[in-house]
């Protein structure tokens, strides 16, 4: 009788613990969705930002002047004395390896000049 008993609890806490995975299994997925879709919030903000930086006081330049190319870089500044490469970045964001390579190329003075003809 108290083996039957014991075979029966085993069982149960088998069945327990099975959907007590499942569950387990079903909230990372959750989870895993819900931190995607708040990277992508991310992703939207910064670039709805991106569009309104240039207009803001802040921005040391006339917002005429800017040009938005959004990729790989924001844009560029063309002003009477220079032209700058742009980039925006909002709290912790970074420059990605290909903004980075951009950086050097335009401090190490590797930008040219191109008039492309076609008759």
């Amino acid at each position: 009788m108290v083996q039957l008993f014991l075979f029966f609890l085993v069982l149960v806490l088998l069945v327990i613990i099975f959907f007590l995975y499942k569950k387990i299994n079903s909230l990372n997925v959750e989870l895993s969705n819900v931190n995607f879709l708040k990277k992508s919030q991310s992703v939207k903000y910064g670039q709805l930002t991106e569009q309104w930086i240039p207009f803001s006081e802040k921005f040391p330049f006339s917002p005429s002047s800017f040009k938005f190319l959004g990729q790989p870089i924001d844009g560029v500044v063309f002003d009477d004395e220079k032209i700058v490469f742009v980039e925006f970045k909002t709290n912790k964001s970074r420059l990605n390896d290909s903004q980075k390579k951009i950086k050097k190329l335009v401090e190490d003075k590797k930008v040219e000049w191109l008039e492309f003809r076609v008759e």
